[in-house]
Parts: C-alpha cells; structure tokens; sequence
C-alpha cells in the first residue's frame, strides 16, 4: 500500500494548540499518523484515500491555523531507514517495553516486544497505542479469543498472545502492515497468530471475548457494527484512535448496536474507550 506524506506549516500567530487543532483536522480525512516539529505537522495517509481537494482548500477554510500544505509520495524504500533513525525504545505502565532489533540493554519487564515498522504504524511510541496498551494489560484476558482489527505492526496481538489469550486474530486491509504483522510476530514467538489481509468483512462469523481497535473515527464509526456483530455475550470492545470530542460519536455508534460504554482514558487528548455486549 502507497502512502503519501502530507506536510502544514503553521500560520504565523497561531495559537498554542494548534498542532493539535491540524492534527485533528488531518485525522477526521483519514491520516493515521503524525509527526510535529516548530511550526509544522506532517501526516501520513494511504494514497487510495486521499482526498487530494479536501488537503488543498485547508489553508483557505482554515487560515488562522494553517499557512500553507504540500503532499509527497513516501519513497517505500527509505521508510525503513527514517523510522530506524528516529525509533527509540519505549516503556508502557513500567510492565511493557517496546524495542526494535537494533536495540541494546532491554530493561526486564513482564512483556517484551520486538518490533520493526516495515511501513506500518504501531511502534507504542503515539498516545493512541500506547493507551491501548495500557488499557489491555490491566485485562484478565487468558483463555480468551482475541481479535486486533486494524493491527498495524501487529503489537496488540502479540501482547494479547504474551498475556496467554486463547486465540489471537490480527487483521488489516493494508499489505504493508499484514507482511509487518507476520515478521513481528516471528521476530516474537508468536507464530500461531491468525494474521489476515482485508477488512471487516473477514472476520465475518467470527466470535470474540475481546476486539481491539486503534484506527480512527470514521473508521470506528463504519466498523463498530460488525464489531458488536462479532463479540460473545459480554464481550469487550476496546477501540481508540480518535479524540476526547469524539468520544460521544463514537459512544453513540457503540450502543446502537447494543454496546454499554464502560469506561474511557485521554492522553494529550487523544482518547480510548471500552463498551462491553450484554454484560452478563
């Protein structure tokens, strides 16, 4: 899967929050990573998604925030090289640590993982995945069937695997990040995972105690149907990926379809939440 990378300067005055304000702007059209610097964000969105009209007028329809936009084709060669340069371990709730090859001296905490990006996101190092980690080690999960829709590098699936789940199924409709999820899951002894390539609709008729989702919001708000579809009776949905504004939306979708909002956590305003199906 191409990826485009889509570089905002800042205006000139803008306000303190404003790398947040574009963040949030850039994420409700789809890009699903960030990076921020003085005066600019650069985001990361695939190219089949692209709304190449919508980027462009930004500058216009928001112009106290945004001074002016650029978009390139991420070069799939050098992705690897750029995270490498920039990819430092990282240590979650003092019981995770998340490390790539290259790395030395690994602290000796409960759960150990290796992984390499291999242009997927994932690496626990934003908000989003670092709270789903958070939130999941805090779980009873073992003995139970496990689904990571939307897994990136694969991280959640393999801690949910390290946390002895029954079963684990880790899916992603990008081609990048299903190759990724296999070599991380290797690289971690993690080889009876079902990884799988595409969407939703592949887990159709699959049931699960636990699903995890770090996508987000008009991702969430498509797939939290057949996500409660797939859930057992008391089952937990585990979704973030968006922010605190969005956590109403979000909520709303989850009890149309029969899901009870259970309890949510924000970091730097980004937010995860989890809605359990019929708590018995």
């Amino acid at each position: 899967m191409q990826y485009l990378e889509t570089r905002c300067t800042l205006a000139a005055g803008a306000t303190a929050d404003a790398e947040d304000i574009v963040v949030a702007l850039l994420a409700e059209l789809g890009y699903e990573s960030f990076e921020t610097s003085e005066n600019a964000v650069k985001a990361y969105i695939r190219k089949d998604i692209y709304d190449a009209g919508a980027v462009a007028a930004m500058p216009a329809t928001y112009p106290a925030w945004i001074a002016s936009i650029g978009t390139a084709e991420v070069k799939q060669e050098n992705w690897n090289h750029v995270w490498e340069s920039d990819f430092s371990m990282t240590v979650i709730a003092d019981r995770c640590v998340i490390y790539a090859p290259f790395h030395t001296d690994i602290p000796d905490l409960p759960y150990k993982i290796c992984i390499l990006p291999q242009m997927s996101f994932g690496t626990g190092h934003h908000e989003t995945t670092s709270l789903m980690i958070e939130l999941l080690i805090e779980m009873e999960i073992k003995g139970k069937d496990v689904l990571d829709l939307g897994c990136g590098t694969g991280i959640l699936a393999i801690l949910a695997s390290m946390m002895k789940a029954q079963s684990v199924c880790a899916v992603d409709i990008d081609e990048w990040a299903y190759r990724s999820t296999l070599e991380n899951c290797e690289r971690n002894g993690a080889t009876h995972i079902n990884v799988l390539q595409g969407g939703r609709s592949v887990v159709q008729g699959m049931s699960f105690d636990l699903i995890l989702a770090n996508i987000n919001r008009n991702v969430l708000l498509e797939d939290i149907p057949a996500c409660a579809a797939c859930l057992k009776d008391g089952g937990c949905l585990q979704v973030s990926g968006f922010y605190r504004d969005d956590l109403s939306a979000i909520t709303a979708e989850a009890e149309k379809n029969g899901l009870t909002f259970l309890s949510y956590a924000v970091k730097k305003d980004w937010t995860a939440a989890q809605y359990v199906k019929n708590r018995c």
